[in-house]
């Protein structure tokens, strides 16, 4: 806190006195950390010999009322670029009261941020009520327009989640920012700017350094992904060759190819035995390796009735995947 500056309007009243030997001593008053609106009390004492013997007088007593200072602060809490696929993502800010008194705080989401490759939409900002760090739909406290916090202690500080919704046009790798700015109720203004009469406990409220206004930017980098089936097949007839005939093993290869920063979740590829033709037992492969017919614990499971069916799971961008089972041409 500055000293120079919590004390600008101080007055203090002095005493005139005549005598030899004077010596006066005042209580200092200490400034740093003290609370909007403590009365800070200040007596001089004069001690002197005037011939008669030692006296000691004291001065009238001097009340200051200690003014408010208005300060915010404003920082992103993510590690870096929010990943982010089409439909909402969350950006996380904390919020600070660095003053001397109870503040609250005026916010305002911008997402049109010059250089961006495309531009989200806010859909709320909110305040992380359990303090758990995670925005939960339902339990943080969506702010109302216009977006205000509840007054902020000095010193205290607040968790505040933004929620974006990127449009469905958004390309793989495209990045964006979010500007958030947090401004005092109370006013904001060039330091030493002065509101009469409007700090804590009746006091003014001076504008500190920070000008009692604070911006940040969260960032988002979009990660869109996408998947393609390819599907191949080789034949092999009883006579050596290649050819479609009953009793040639069709050999069906099936690719799924997962482009992408992203990840897809609860991949699952299906396929259908196809008519005229009986699945091949055992015949069932994962990137090569051999999966059970059954429907048990690994990854796929086939028959005639039920077809061919293999759960992949978690899938990253720029991954493939092969799956091959064959059939019989029946005779």
């Amino acid at each position: 806190m500055n000293r120079t500056r919590t004390f600008k309007h101080l007055r203090a009243a002095g005493a005139s006195m005549a005598a030899i030997g004077l010596i006066i001593a005042a209580v200092p008053a200490q400034a740093g950390g003290v609370t909007a609106g403590t009365l800070i009390e200040n007596t001089a004492i004069a001690s002197f010999d005037d011939g008669s013997g030692a006296r000691t007088i004291s001065s009238n007593t001097v009340q200051v009322r200690v003014d408010e200072l208005l300060d915010v602060t404003l920082t992103s809490l993510d590690p870096g670029p929010v990943a982010a696929r089409p439909g909402e993502a969350v950006l996380v800010f904390e919020l600070t009261n660095p003053g001397n008194g109870p503040e609250a705080y005026r916010l305002t989401a911008n997402p049109a941020v010059a250089g961006n490759d495309f531009d989200t939409s806010v859909v709320a900002i909110a305040i992380d009520s359990n303090g758990n760090g995670t925005y939960e739909p339902g339990v943080d406290a969506i702010l109302p327009a216009p977006q205000t916090t509840a007054e902020l202690a000095p010193d205290a500080g607040l968790r505040i989640f933004v929620i974006v919704e990127v449009p469905a046009s958004v390309s793989d790798g495209a990045q964006s920012s979010v500007e958030l700015t947090a401004t005092a109720v109370t006013g904001t203004g060039a330091p030493g700017t002065i509101f009469a009469g409007q700090g804590s406990g009746g006091g003014d409220a001076v504008v500190g350094t920070t000008t009692a206004s604070a911006l940040a930017r969260g960032e988002l980098v979009a990660g869109v992904v996408s998947v393609a089936l390819t599907k191949a097949v080789a034949l092999r007839d009883p006579f050596g060759g290649s050819e479609a005939v009953p009793g040639s093993i069709a050999t069906f290869t099936i690719t799924a190819n997962v482009t992408g920063s992203g990840s897809v979740a609860g991949l699952v590829v299906t396929d259908a035995i196809p008519a005229g033709t009986r699945y091949v037992p055992g015949s069932l492969t994962l990137d090569s390796a051999g999966l059970s017919d059954a429907d048990d614990s690994d990854a796929g499971s086939a028959s005639d009735a039920g077809g061919v069916r293999v759960a992949l799971g978690t899938v990253s961008g720029g991954t493939s995947h092969a799956i091959s089972f064959a059939v019989v041409i029946e005779e």
